[in-house]
């Protein structure tokens, strides 16, 4: 933010780069989520220094519209701020609503305008019937129109989906970007060569992941993104997820030294009676079952962990009865 409020300064200070005339209009364009970062757009700060330096405000909402919010309305909604302070906002038709195309939406003297002078509009056809009424029915959905509440129940499952996702990507010690709620999920692998042996491996164990690299990101900022939906089940997300530590732990992606964020750790211990009680606990020696069953009862999340990767990385088809494998 301090850097927007910089480059809005100098834009009100020195104006235009040759002649130094004022601007007559300052536009800034961002989105509600950022897709390779993963990070949600801080929108009551922006629209303050929109307001302060009498800006425009572009909002792209292609990956939080129908993703972010009580009632799945974007970013907006997420943060409860008045959609009127938006200039203009645009988004896709292709995540949440699973068709084509995409909108754009903003005053009544805009939307004529670029019905009259937008090329895609002039010279453009019409979108088939199909692909409309799939926007519809995803709409109506959203909105619960067709069932009562069916969209507030999608949304809050999809929020709990992301959040337990991004829980157990942070107890196996990966680099996980973006904020807590967001369903974009980027984990950072860094190095090329690992990047395409994360991906070929996982495809052998069942999993298709979508890896991005340079130039799309820095050369030594490769990543896997994970991108997260309220059609995930919970034993879906488990299979990825056991398919995820598996594979990291055997080319070495596990780098990060910060400590499991307190709200992940709180979903982890309501979690613990599910994941290990059902998944991991009963297949083990009774030894080791006490014990782990010990160290998750008495709040110290990271010793069961280190003790499930030391028992891992033993023979656990054999001794403990682990399957790995998928």
């Amino acid at each position: 933010m301090e850097d927007l409020e910089k480059i809005l300064q100098d834009s009100v200070v020195y104006g235009r780069p040759r002649t130094h005339r004022p601007y007559k209009k300052i536009l800034v364009v961002v989105e509600g989520i950022y897709s390779m970062e993963g990070s949600i757009l801080h929108l009551p700060e922006v629209i303050a220094l929109k307001k302060k330096y009498n800006a425009y405000l572009y909002l792209d909402e292609a990956h939080s519209i129908g993703a972010l919010g009580q009632m799945g309305r974007g970013v907006a909604d997420y943060f409860g701020v008045d959609p009127r302070d938006i200039d203009i906002s645009m988004g896709t038709f292709t995540k949440s609503f699973g068709s084509s195309g995409g909108y754009i939406a903003g005053n009544r003297k805009l939307i004529d305008y670029l019905r009259s002078m937008s090329y895609n509009t002039v010279y453009g056809c019409s979108m088939p019937a199909p692909l409309a009424q799939q926007i519809i029915s995803s709409i109506r959905i959203i909105m619960g129109k067709d069932v009562p509440g069916e969209g507030e129940r999608r949304i809050k499952c999809l929020a709990e989906n992301i959040r337990y996702f991004r829980a157990r990507l942070h107890e196996m010690r990966l680099i996980v970007y973006g904020n807590r709620d967001s369903p974009v999920v980027p984990v950072i692998v860094y190095m090329p060569a690992k990047l395409v042996a994360f991906s070929r491996r996982c495809l052998e164990l069942g999993l298709g992941t979508v890896v991005v690299g340079f130039p799309a990101t820095t050369l030594l900022l490769s990543r896997v993104r994970f991108c997260i939906s309220s059609a995930h089940t919970r034993e879906l997300l488990d299979r990825a997820l056991d398919i995820i530590e598996q594979v990291s732990e055997e080319i070495g992606i596990c780098y990060s030294k910060q400590p499991i964020p307190e709200w992940a750790k709180e979903i982890l211990y309501k979690d613990k009676s599910h994941r290990y009680t059902n998944g991991f606990f009963k297949n083990i020696e009774p030894s080791v079952n006490k014990l782990l069953k010990k160290s998750v009862h008495t709040d110290t999340v990271s010793n069961s962990i280190s003790l499930r990767k030391r028992c891992l990385k033993r023979d656990t088809n054999k001794k403990c009865g682990i399957n790995t494998h998928f």
